[in-house]
């Protein structure tokens, strides 16, 4: 869960057949909104039209990303407490939960004081743009993972927020850091692993920035991957992997000319590999 980091990360692993469940609620940025979409998980309780908040012709809610949003209101509820569902059966499952963190700034709604998770282009005038404090970023953290029996995986996102300026953003990131520094301290089930750091330190490039110069590219991301695999990652489930990328890059392979007997053998080939494979490790849903 948090940041569109999280979603890069976590659409590798469910390529990979990893059983993991990717920002319900979509993309989370701040951490205040992260606790409280784990604390809407942990309770399960379903949303309501009184949650509901219009922009123009689209109704959603302030817990969830603008790709939610849907023009018809009873739409957007279906879809949202099906994902509600989803995922809290995902986090009451869960082993391990990864937090990527994107920035210490949030938006507040005037009108109910409540932090939101997305303003869903409602006018700025509606809401005070506040920045964190440690103390308030480790205080809404630290109940919700105190709380779990789950081990802990916090990152802080290596997406830059452009917004307030490069000073702007150095200030949210260092927030951040200090705050993830006192998890790790005060919950014995934290860890940290440095995703901006490898991003700031190893990957200084602009090649490895998208086109915006914010984002990281899909060359970073598979690196940030990769060194991830490095540390978080038993012996074991490395083998597996890499039977498992055998597979994905075999289906994604397009045959150009699907009636010849090469390309048919090829598909024998890959189904047999995939039989072979669900034999030897049937836990794993391909």
């Amino acid at each position: 869960m948090g940041s569109c980091f999280a979603d890069n990360i976590g659409q590798i692993m469910q390529q990979h057949c990893f059983p993991v469940s990717v920002n319900p609620f979509g993309t989370v940025y701040n951490p205040l909104s992260i606790a409280q979409s784990l604390l809407r998980l942990q309770s399960a309780q379903p949303f309501t039209e009184d949650e509901i908040v219009q922009s123009g012709d689209l109704y959603a809610s302030f817990f969830h990303h603008s790709k939610f949003a849907h023009p018809d209101k009873q739409s957007f509820l279906e879809t949202a407490n099906k994902f509600l569902l989803k995922g809290a059966e995902a986090l009451h499952k869960a082993e391990f939960i990864i937090l990527s963190l994107g920035t210490a700034r949030v938006y507040r709604y005037k009108e109910s004081g409540t932090v939101v998770n997305n303003c869903h282009k409602i006018p700025a005038a509606n809401f005070a743009h506040t920045m964190l404090t440690v103390e308030e970023v480790v205080a809404a953290l630290s109940p919700v993972i105190k709380a779990s029996k789950a081990q802990w995986i916090l990152t802080v996102s290596p997406v830059r927020h452009w917004k307030d300026g490069a000073h702007g953003n150095q200030l949210s990131k260092a927030a951040l850091l200090l705050a993830v520094e006192q998890l790790q301290q005060t919950c014995e089930n934290v860890q940290y692993f440095p995703a901006y750091e490898i991003m700031m330190d190893e990957l200084r490039d602009y090649r490895f920035y998208a086109d915006d110069m914010l984002h990281p590219s899909s060359l970073a991301i598979d690196y940030i991957w990769q060194r991830f695999t490095e540390v978080a990652l038993s012996a074991e489930t490395k083998t597996i992997l890499l039977e498992v990328e055998k597979i994905v890059a075999a289906r994604q392979h397009r045959l150009l000319h699907p009636d010849t007997e090469s390309s048919r053998q090829f598909q024998q080939n890959l189904q047999q590999q995939i039989a072979d494979f669900i034999a030897k490790y049937p836990f794993i849903n391909l």
